[in-house]
């Protein structure tokens, strides 16, 4: 088999890989396998969105099953699959302009506000302490619960970065409790997330404030919506995204 069709077999590889893990049995792969699948991971967004999570890629993640997973969000293990390298982050900010750019001249980031911004998140470890640091609907926490393709479930307004990798999602869309919580690792550096996620929102008509502390982050409300973006140093020299949008 040529090296274009093995490639084209490892989604199927790390498909049945995750399910064995799901089901509790041991999963290994070889070391080729996993350099492959980073190749993939890195370049496809579409492959990181549905294959992304760690427990695709690495059995030692089998803990993040743990009892009361459904909101949990762990920050500490390491992660990722693949390290940034420059040519990944060129690809990543590139793929995000052209995509601003369809819509018209990409707006500027602002000039951080003066003051504190919402607590810093990446030390909390539930989607539910997310929500209620950003003081945004802690009366929807017991509803929501985790599953991956929340993270394809984000408006427009929110939509992750191109090339960006889903670590972990949450959400809840049950009368009028409408929460996404999304996490994700992009090569691309946080001026260039921060900008790509102000395009999206400034277009919507969001009013928006940027801060620097306790860590980057944008704020951004409307009268029935609000979006919150933080960043800070991921692992691998990524760099690691929060984005939480909620109805008011």
């Amino acid at each position: 088999m040529g090296e274009r069709m093995k490639l084209r077999a490892i989604p199927l590889v790390l498909s049945s890989v995750a399910l064995t893990v799901l089901v509790g049995c041991d999963a290994t792969s070889d070391v080729g396998d996993e350099d492959a699948a980073a190749s993939v991971l890195s370049q496809d967004p579409l492959v990181a969105r549905a294959l992304g999570d760690p427990l695709m890629v690495d059995p030692d993640l089998s803990w993040r099953t743990e009892a009361n997973a459904a909101i949990t969000f762990q920050d500490g293990h390491p992660l990722p699959p693949f390290e940034a390298r420059s040519d990944a982050a060129s690809r990543a900010v590139e793929a995000a302009r052209v995509e601003l750019l369809s819509g018209g001249p990409i707006p500027s980031l602002p000039l951080e506000a003066g003051g504190e911004g919402a607590p810093a998140l990446g030390g909390l470890q539930t989607a539910g302490a997310i929500l209620q640091a950003l003081d945004a609907r802690p009366d929807c926490i017991d509803r929501m619960d985790a599953r991956l393709d929340w993270s394809t479930q984000l408006p427009e307004t929110s939509s992750i970065m191109p090339h960006g990798m889903v670590r972990q999602a949450a959400g809840v869309d049950t009368g009028n409790c409408v929460i996404r919580v999304v996490r994700y690792l992009t090569p691309a550096s946080m001026d260039d997330v921060l900008e790509y996620h102000f395009a999206k929102v400034d277009r919507a008509r969001f009013r928006v404030d940027r801060f620097a502390s306790p860590e980057p982050q944008l704020r951004a409300d409307r009268r029935d919506q609000a979006i919150a973006v933080h960043v800070r140093e991921g692992p691998g020299g990524m760099t690691a995204v929060d984005v939480i949008h909620w109805r008011k």
